[in-house]
């Protein structure tokens, strides 16, 4: 099977998949619960995983644990953004039955950016080996950031893409439905609905800058690259409104993704004197995962109790 049957394969089965999950499952709009989401979640998580033996067959241990690795970069990562999605998500009010609409077309956007940077990324590597250096210190410096720049804080009404809009169409005051334009006095309106679709694309380029630096550090593969993503990408909804609301369980998971992008990011720096085997790789990744959120239920069971024992004293 040649480079291009593999990626026409693989873009007809995810649009196949996508016509399902919008046509079929999610044909109206409304409030997804936790458990579909969930279900959801574990229909992407093994659709991904039975493509890792896909990988593993067809192209070898090697990719197998590329493909593995940049999965889990990209999932890890993925929560994240989950997060801020959370808070755009209140800011502009939406009601729960929409957000499903939003989040679909926002990940549509996001793959057509994320093929886009990934093909440049990769021909730029190659072209210009100097620039893994360039990614290298740019991760580093990112996971710093992460730490040091305290809460997340989301402004919409600064966004580029928003004014833009704003000038370009009259917005409706309220949603019309989960419609994304109306019709009013024979002029076009875009409704508030597609102002928060703007405002999750840009978020997604955002955060595709720091995470397709990270994934070129395992590997330069275009194909794995390009399919790691989108399966992290394609789970990133049914996520969302499975972790909605527990974000804080997850009080330490951005000190994980710290320590993460800075790993990567000294891989990619010191690639060319000594190459951190892959298998390493992902065994920091997911033990560093795994700390941050073991942490951050104990926090969480320690709060608890200390307000429980607060709640006891004060009702003696």
């Amino acid at each position: 099977m040649n480079q291009s049957t593999l990626w026409i394969a693989f873009n007809v089965f995810i649009l196949v998949m996508l016509v399902i999950d919008l046509g079929v499952f999610h044909r109206k709009s409304h409030e997804v619960g936790v458990k579909e989401a969930l279900a959801w979640t574990g229909v992407w998580i093994a659709l991904a995983f039975c493509f890792n033996v896909f990988v593993y067959y067809f192209f070898g241990e090697k990719q197998a644990f590329e493909f593995l690795t940049g999965y889990v970069i990209e999932k890890s990562l993925s929560v994240d953004n989950i997060f801020v999605m959370v808070l755009i998500f209140s800011y502009f009010k939406v009601p729960n039955k929409y957000q499903h609409k939003v989040l679909f077309w926002g990940i549509i956007g996001a793959l057509v950016m994320r093929v886009a940077f990934i093909i440049s990324g990769v021909e730029l590597i190659e072209r210009f080996h100097w620039l893994i250096y360039i990614f290298g210190g740019f991760l580093i410096f990112t996971g710093i950031r992460i730490v040091t720049s305290g809460d997340l804080q989301v402004e919409p009404d600064k966004n580029p893409l928003v004014r833009i809009a704003k000038k370009l169409f009259r917005v409706t005051p309220d949603f019309e439905g989960d419609k994304f334009f109306v019709r009013k006095d024979n002029m076009l309106w875009a409704t508030p609905l597609f102002l928060v679709v703007l405002v999750v694309e840009f978020t997604d380029l955002i955060f595709a800058v720091d995470s397709i630096p990270a994934i070129l550090a395992i590997t330069n593969d275009s194909f794995i690259v390009y399919t790691s993503n989108v399966f992290a990408v394609l789970g990133l909804r049914s996520l969302y409104f499975a972790l909605a609301g527990i974000e804080k369980y997850f009080t330490y998971l951005k000190y994980g993704l710290s320590v993460i992008l800075v790993f990567i990011g000294i891989k990619m720096c010191i690639s060319d004197f000594y190459k951190i085997p892959i298998e390493i790789s992902l065994a920091f990744i997911v033990m560093t995962l795994s700390v941050a959120v073991l942490a951050s239920m104990v926090l969480q069971a320690q709060e608890k109790k200390i307000c429980g024992s607060k709640l006891e004293q004060t009702n003696t």
